[in-house]
């Protein structure tokens, strides 16, 4: 004798939804879960120039191995590191934290980002923060950044003002280093180190020789100083150098137009 249509229908509809239930009882029974103590540590008040140091703890409460798959930051001044990349069920981790105060000053936050099997937060985010306090320093400012030294003939040498300036509060002390530039104040040659009083300014003439060089020119001045938070500076230089047969060729091009000018 043949089922009923309709127990046959039943029969199917039962077994689909005991499949179902069976499939939901394996997914939320074989996921790692992390779980952190506190996502946020501030620092409170802090001198510049040391170094922080702290633990971010967490469990695995889930029922799978727990991975930890990449531990990151959001920037170079500060590390982290997994106390160990497999967490058990039930067990706990650390992800230990250093940073590095050295240049940053008043209320600064760092990110940091765990990464993981956990299926719901496969990437977790945790912040530390401080109040940096900082120190009477000098304070450099250079202007200006970038300078066209424009056109120049072959053998003459390129020169650029750089203006230094000292928004700190003690002496500014700064160096300059490139393979063979010179470097001038009031027509003087600069003492090494350069002595800028806090408050004041001074102007620079670099000159920088290009000997048998044509073509475009592309120089990098670097500036260091005993600045705290800014040590290194670039002042980044360009210009073009034409021989003296291009010259000639551009003003017998160009005469009558020059001549019109006047």
């Amino acid at each position: 004798m043949k089922p009923h249509p309709t127990e046959t229908k039943k029969a199917f509809l039962s077994g689909c939804v005991f499949l179902f239930f069976l499939g939901s009882l394996a997914l939320e029974a074989g996921q790692p879960k992390i779980k952190f103590k506190e996502e946020t540590w501030n620092f409170g008040k802090v001198k510049q120039g040391e170094t922080l140091a702290h633990e971010f703890v967490f469990t695995n409460s889930g029922d799978a191995t727990l991975i930890i798959q990449k531990v990151s930051t959001s920037c170079g001044c500060t590390a982290a590191l997994a106390s160990e990349d497999k967490i058990a069920p039930g067990k706990e981790g650390k992800i230990g934290i250093k940073f590095d105060t050295r240049g940053y000053g008043g209320t600064v936050s760092k990110l940091i980002f765990v990464e993981s099997n956990d299926p719901t937060e496969a990437r977790k985010q945790l912040q530390i923060s401080a109040d940096i306090e900082t120190l009477p320093a000098a304070k450099i400012e250079i202007d200006p950044q970038n300078y066209d030294a424009g056109l120049s003939v072959e053998g003459e040498e390129i020169k650029a003002n750089l203006k230094i300036m000292n928004k700190g509060e003690l002496e500014l002390r700064a160096e300059f280093n490139h393979r063979n530039a010179t470097y001038f104040v009031g027509g003087k040659t600069v003492p090494s180190p350069l002595k800028v009083p806090a408050g004041k300014e001074v102007t620079v003439e670099i000159r920088i020789p290009t000997q048998a060089r044509v073509g475009v020119v592309r120089e990098y001045i670097l500036v260091k100083s005993n600045d705290p938070m800014r040590s290194t500076l670039s002042l980044y230089v360009s210009g073009y150098i034409i021989t003296k047969e291009q010259l000639k060729e551009l003003f017998t091009k160009y005469k009558d137009i020059l001549r019109q000018g006047n």
